[in-house]
């Protein structure tokens, strides 16, 4: 957790976020006015919408690859995280195939990180795990296991979830493990049903250095 908790220390954690797949132009400038408005780090936005997104505003773009289920074939990955890249998105959440860490195919997870990894050059790449899923089975373990192959394919970052799958979103013992499993060697981004100020904290104190927030307003109303 940030020192000094703060709202300001909060809001440069947040990747303020609009992936619903009714969202319009009109909503993400929406978006894009309160993340210029609470001063945040990122918004994070569907693939289509990153040009115009970029266009219209000041704020960092993040943009989704594999969303939201993981079920594309690698290069496809790779393709959408490359387009997004060259439409001014500055860092990538792709999703794995879940099904596959499921299975323990750990050279499949490898394989389709790194072509996402390779197509984006430089930017931030986030791997989502969809860790409620890979937890729902009772094996931390696993949980671990794929956040350490995600580092070995070069990401930055492990995320929990997509926010989308019915097994849940973040939870503090989902982040702890991820944390434990990738040490100070990548960030830990937790998102996926975060609504309160003191379910942001917690998530900041189990290890998480980026937090995914769609009410990102009402959770800093709830720190001074």
């Amino acid at each position: 957790m940030p020192v000094d908790p703060t709202r300001q220390r909060v809001a440069a954690l947040v990747d303020h976020t609009l992936l619903k797949p009714e969202a319009t132009p009109a909503d993400v400038a929406a978006l894009l006015a309160e993340g210029t408005d609470l001063d945040v780090y990122a918004v994070c936005v569907s693939p289509s919408m990153v040009p115009f997104a970029v266009g219209a505003g000041s704020v960092r773009v993040a943009a989704v690859a594999g969303f939201p289920s993981g079920k594309h074939e690698p290069a496809i990955k790779a393709q959408e995280a490359a387009a997004a890249m060259a439409a001014g998105a500055s860092e990538i959440d792709m999703v794995i195939d879940v099904g596959a860490a499921l299975t323990r195919d750990f050279s499949a997870v490898r394989s389709d990180i790194a072509a996402v990894r390779a197509a984006t050059g430089g930017a931030v790449l986030k791997v989502i795990v969809e860790s409620a899923v890979l937890l729902s089975r009772g094996d931390e373990q696993l949980l671990g296991d794929i956040c350490r192959v995600a580092a070995d394919a070069g990401a930055d970052f492990v995320k929990t979830s997509t926010g989308f799958h019915p097994a849940g979103g973040a939870t503090v013992r989902a982040v702890e493990v991820m944390a434990a499993a990738v040490g100070a060697q990548l960030g830990v981004k937790a998102s996926g049903g975060i609504r309160t100020a003191s379910d942001a904290l917690a998530m900041l104190d189990a290890g998480a250095t980026r937090l995914g927030l769609s009410g990102t307003r009402a959770v800093l109303d709830g720190l001074s």
